[in-house]
């Protein structure tokens, strides 16, 4: 089936789940080209031996292909929690789109689908994931569960956030990140879906937000989502247009070339500091283009996972 023909012009994901399990589908029939060569055709019921277990349940048939040691899961095995977040503010939806195709994609549906090719991974490893979306309001919550029932009605939110309108929707990302914080009681692996858009006041109290996340021991990873040829490249032609500012409504006219220079520097200082100050609070920071593939998305779930559990 063409992934180009699972989105609907009209009504934003036709089917999410048959999407993201597909992305998910080429992305671990790829594996065998990367450094997890053999985990692919026994991923859904094998995890990684680590020093130290019992040695009772070694998959020794799989340890003879793939000169690799990995121990048998088991149905009721549940190794992980997670939670996703998503940004639903106005800027999240830029660049504006009538239509959408696995290789255009704004940043709003770029998260969505993200967040489900992760859903599906923790499905297919029978783990628990929790949902939140925010915008200038909490949207969105739902505990961390592994049911089927549970995973579609995530995908459900995922795609009704995709083809909602908020206009002049500012968000004091913070608040709600406190708000998540202290829903998550157990120890879960967290990942954020953000564009960052901040005011400097704001960039204090979103850090302290952060480290609040990482209370109780889980671990935070943020996805920086941008649209990397237009918001760091700046990569407009030289025509006169009109930048709005889609969640105050303020704008300026202008020819792009007048301010690349000024902008690209300023653009950069403030992802360097962003990637510092993760640093600093032990935030897995992970730049997420709009426009590349989810390969990135997913390799980093893997490697975050088998340092988590």
């Amino acid at each position: 089936m063409n992934l180009q023909h699972e989105l609907n012009k009209t009504e934003g994901f036709k089917n999410l789940g048959l999407l993201a399990k597909q992305v998910v589908e080429g992305f671990i029939a790829g594996m065998h080209k990367s450094p997890f060569h053999g985990f692919s055709s026994e991923f859904a019921e094998h995890k990684i031996y680590n020093r130290g277990e019992s040695t009772r349940h070694i998959d020794w048939k799989l340890f003879a292909k793939t000169d690799k040691l990995y121990t048998k899961r088991y149905d009721d095995e549940t190794n992980l929690r997670c939670h996703i977040i998503v940004d639903n503010s106005s800027s999240m939806h830029y660049p504006k789109m009538s239509d959408f195709s696995i290789d255009r994609l704004n940043k709003i549906a770029f998260s969505a689908l993200a967040s489900a090719t992760l859903m599906h991974m923790l499905k297919r490893q029978r783990d628990a994931v929790g949902l939140s979306i925010y915008s200038d309001a909490y949207d969105f919550y739902a505990q961390e569960k592994g049911s089927e029932r549970h995973h579609q009605m995530l995908l459900g939110e995922l795609s009704k956030t995709v083809v909602s309108k908020p206009l002049n929707k500012q968000t004091e990302t913070y608040a709600y990140l406190h708000e998540i914080a202290e829903k998550i009681h157990r120890r879960s692996l967290i990942f954020l879906f953000t564009d960052m858009f901040q005011t400097a006041e704001d960039e204090v109290k979103l850090f302290e937000a952060l480290r609040h996340l990482k209370y109780n021991k889980h671990e935070v990873i943020l996805f920086h989502v941008f649209d990397k040829q237009k918001e760091y490249s700046f990569d407009f032609d030289n025509t006169p247009k009109r930048f709005i500012d889609v969640e105050t409504g303020e704008y300026i006219n202008l020819y792009a070339d007048t301010i690349k220079e000024n902008y690209s520097k300023r653009v950069e200082t403030y992802f360097t500091a962003l990637k510092l100050k993760c640093a600093q609070y032990k935030i897995k920071y992970v730049e997420a283009d709009i426009n590349d593939s989810f390969n990135h998305i997913l390799t980093t779930y893997m490697v975050e996972r088998q340092k988590f559990v």
